[in-house]
């Protein structure tokens, strides 16, 4: 099973754009979004070292929580 998992963009350079999550960073591409539509401080869904979708932050920050809390259920 694959998961996407929301990350914070920290530096871009459109196609591509390194991502954080719980200090892990990752250079992803960002060929599938429109790149004017997003900046530093964005959270995108990332899946496969692809954005696939920008995500609001709140929400983004909420799936993190519950994907920690099943991560600690186990």
């Amino acid at each position: 099973m694959c998961l996407a998992v929301p990350m914070k963009i920290i530096e871009m350079n459109a196609p591509e754009a390194v991502v954080e999550l719980g200090g892990v960073r990752r250079r992803i591409h960002l060929a599938l979004l429109a790149t004017e539509n997003l900046k530093i401080g964005d959270y995108v869904i990332v899946h496969a070292g692809f954005a696939i979708q920008k995500m609001d932050k709140r929400e983004a920050l909420e799936t993190l929580k519950i994907l920690e809390q099943m991560a600690d259920a186990q």
